[in-house]
């Protein structure tokens, strides 16, 4: 039995290690989309508030990888979804999930798994090619957040509302995002 006990410690233990591992590094990322999320300044003119959830889906997707970050943000989606007060300014539930938002929403976890990816090639290693990354998942943000308002409004309200009105903000949290990501990677490790 005592010779067993090494292959069993061995060959089990290091995968739940990592499973739970990869569980709280993805209900973590939730997390911190979560407080970003509450970071909200309405605009008068658009549906769209201006958060800085942007700035922790870039993080999320280049720290956790491409399967990681993309379960993460479903998790942050299915959460408030499910009621918890989690998206922008504490809002929640479905109709919220399924308004003006949705597009962003459904596009920060297309943007992370794309971010992820990117990373995973090794183009998040320095401050110069991390941006990269960022600009795009950023304009995947964009894509399906402009792209969603365009079905309930049309193309040129959907760019003077759901994309104009935030280029520099996204500008200065993708840079901020990859100054940022020196720490986050030492948070992960």
């Amino acid at each position: 039995m005592t010779t067993l006990a090494p292959t069993l410690s061995t060959r089990y233990f290091p995968r739940s290690a990592a499973w739970m591992r990869n569980l709280l590094l993805v209900f973590s990322g939730a997390i911190l989309v979560s407080l970003f999320a509450q970071v909200k300044t309405p605009l008068p003119f658009t549906p769209v508030p201006l958060t800085g959830q942007t700035f922790a889906v870039l993080l999320v997707g280049a720290t956790l990888g491409s399967k990681r970050g993309a379960a993460s943000l479903t998790l942050y989606a299915a959460l408030g979804a499910l009621g918890l007060p989690i998206f922008a300014g504490g809002a929640a539930g479905m109709a919220y999930l399924s308004g003006a938002t949705f597009g962003y929403l459904l596009g920060f976890v297309v943007a992370a798994f794309v971010i992820g990816r990117l990373a995973e090639r090794g183009l998040e290693r320095n401050l110069r090619t991390s941006i990269i990354p960022f600009f795009v998942g950023t304009l995947v943000i964009y894509a399906f957040g402009a792209g969603w308002l365009a079905l309930l409004f049309g193309v040129e309200k959907a760019l003077a509302i759901g994309a104009l009105p935030f280029i520099i903000g996204d500008t200065i949290k993708l840079v901020l995002a990859a100054l940022a990501l020196p720490a986050a990677w030492k948070l992960v490790k």
